[in-house]
Formats: structure tokens, sequence, C-alpha cells
């Protein structure tokens, strides 16, 4: 493949368009990005450092020395960290510096599945395909309740629902690079759909632009 090919997946939190990408990446032999990873990464940052979230000048710094090699799920994904990030992402400079190093990433042959809020829309506009997956928010609250039961920590459902449903408004309400699907997107919605049936769904749709790229 003589041109990188990217497959830009977005959706809110706990669709299930992680697992999804991950696989798709595995399947087709591409590299992945969590681009919510950066982000919690500048959360991260000056979380350690303890410095303002509203701080803009900081945390556009902090963005700058974002490594995307080394984003590590294990530190990055804590609740704390979640919430501090959808803070830190409402800030454009922010999202500039961000949105430019992802652009770098998905330039790389053979290509990339990245995913995020605003992929489709911001980052990767012309990708070669474009997916948002969703759920309602009361099957993304069940699955993330599940999760953190599985790992052996303690949740409440209403808490949880209560977070996600925040956590949509912010992000779709957001001026800059609000969550949406791009008007040339796949929509999978999840609700009643196994990863499995996500998954080949998915496979379907890129398998159809391969062929057409070749």
């Amino acid at each position: 493949m003589t041109t990188p090919f990217v497959i830009a997946v977005d959706g809110p939190a706990a669709s299930g368009k992680g697992t999804l990408s991950r696989r798709l990446a595995t399947q087709y032999g591409l590299r992945h990005l969590d681009t919510g990873l950066s982000y919690r990464a500048v959360a991260h940052a000056l979380l350690s450092a303890d410095l303002s979230l509203e701080d803009e000048a900081q945390a556009v710094e902090a963005a700058r020395e974002v490594d995307f090699a080394g984003l590590d799920p294990l530190v990055l994904s804590t609740h704390e960290v979640g919430e501090a990030a959808s803070r830190v992402s409402v800030h454009p400079a922010v999202r500039r510096v961000l949105v430019e190093k992802q652009r770098d990433f998905a330039r790389v042959a053979p290509g990339a599945v990245l995913d995020g809020r605003d992929i489709g829309t911001v980052v990767c506009p012309d990708a070669d395909v474009k997916l948002y997956v969703t759920a309602s928010p009361q099957v993304r609250a069940g699955r993330r309740h599940r999760e953190i039961l599985r790992l052996g920590g303690q949740a409440e459902y209403g808490a949880i629902l209560a977070d996600i449903e925040r956590r949509d408004a912010r992000d779709m309400g957001r001026a800059d690079s609000p969550l949406r699907p791009a008007a040339d997107s796949h929509l999978l919605d999840t609700s009643g759909m196994s990863i499995e049936a996500a998954f080949l769904a998915a496979c379907a749709i890129v398998d159809e632009a391969l062929a057409a790229k070749n």
C-alpha cells in the first residue's frame, strides 16, 4: 500500500470504539492511536505538577511534550484523569497542538486506526473509512459499571450514568471540535450488538474501502 490507509473511529465515552479500533488495527496490520489518551496525558502532567487545568499556556506546554509511544493506559485511565482530560480538551490551543501530532501519526505508512471524538471531522477528514460508534447512555454506563466490578473496583451505576451524560454534554456542546458524526461516516449503534458483531460489520465496511482503493 503506497499511501497510508487511515480508519477514523469516533464516538462517545464507553461506546466500545477503543476495543473495536484495536481489533481493526490488528486485523489490517495498522498502527493504533487512542487520541483520548493524548488529552489524558496532558491532564496527568498538569495534575502531577499541581498545575491548574484551566491554565491554557501550561496545558499547551504539556501537550507539546506528549510522546504517543509512551502513553500508558493503566496510568491514564483513572476516573480522576478522565475528568481532568475532559476539562483540558476544551482549550483550543491544546487541541491544535495534539491534532497536528495525531495527523503526523496518521501520515506514516502503512497507515493507522485513530479513535477519539473528532477524528473524522477534524483530525483526519480525508480518512479512507470513518466509523461513528455509539450506544445509549444506559448501555454504556452498564458496560463501564461491569468493567469496573470485573477489575475489582467499586462503583455505582447511577453515578457512572450521570458522569457519562455530563461528559456527553460537554463533548457535544464545546465550541471547538464538538463530538458529532462526520457527514460521510458509517454509524454503528452497538446498543444491542456484541463486540464481535460490531467488529464484523466494521470489517465489511473496511474491506469495501480497501477494494475500492486497490
